[in-house]
């Protein structure tokens, strides 16, 4: 049988694909990242399907599981918050059913960062402000690369979008501000898309006061840039006097 990586999407269960859903469904073991991962989700599951929380498992227990399933003739679902290719730690787990000679396949899913995006009603991508989006998270427990410090990545002023990076916010702020003007425009998003969700606006100046008042500590997205000061070019894609290759200019 085959292992299944599922990215579940950022929190809302609708936000999940239609063949993520399908293989839940379909699946006799799920074993999913209970820490971050809306248990709605599970809500695809048939019943009596055996379902784990790796919240609480190592990596050797998680492949165990999912080993043992898999000589049985069952279909794992190994589902992930928004989508696992990023900080997901699925590296190691493909690598290791490499080394059994395990089928897996990999479902792509909607990640946190464009979930901060659709709450904020906002592009990442506008021309003559940015074209370029930077996906990073400060150092804490996981070490960064120094050439990859959020101080050298803010010199390049483009959108940068800061992953589990929130319960730093204050030193967040001091590196930054080594690349952006103190009055650039930031945007935190606490769980985008579930009912909860919060969002705090602010610049470099005032965000970390109002994250701190706002009590969020954790699970929430931080988007940096002038995308949020409101100019920006029209797109030359629908300019009409623009020609491409399914219009003439005129």
């Amino acid at each position: 049988m085959k292992v299944y990586f599922i990215g579940a999407g950022p929190g809302d269960p609708e936000l999940i694909t239609i063949k993520g859903a399908r293989i839940i469904e379909e699946a006799q073991v799920i074993i999913y990242a209970g820490s971050l991962v809306n248990p709605a989700v599970l809500q695809y599951a048939r019943e009596g399907t055996e379902i784990h929380n790796s919240a609480t498992m190592t990596l050797e227990e998680v492949l165990k599981v999912t080993l043992e399933a898999v000589e049985d003739g069952k279909t794992v679902a190994r589902i992930h918050t928004g989508d696992p290719s990023i900080y997901g730690a699925i590296q190691e787990q493909m690598d290791a059913l490499d080394e059994h000679g395990v089928q897996y396949e990999v479902i792509p899913g909607v990640s946190s960062f464009v979930a901060a995006a659709a709450a904020l009603k906002q592009e990442y991508t506008l021309p003559g402000v940015t074209q370029t989006v930077i996906l990073t998270r400060m150092e804490g427990r996981t070490p960064v690369p120094e050439k990859e410090s959020i101080a050298s990545l803010a010199g390049h002023q483009a959108t940068m979008c800061i992953f589990l990076s929130v319960g730093m916010i204050d030193s967040l702020v001091k590196e930054l501000r080594q690349g952006y003007p103190a009055d650039t425009p930031v945007m935190v998003v606490q769980k985008a898309s579930w009912p909860d969700e919060v969002i705090v606006r602010g610049t470099l100046e005032d965000i970390a006061q109002r994250v701190v008042k706002a009590g969020i500590g954790k699970t929430a997205m931080i988007v940096v840039g002038d995308i949020f000061r409101g100019e920006y070019e029209k797109s030359k894609l629908y300019d009409a006097g623009f020609t491409h290759e399914y219009r003439v200019g005129r």
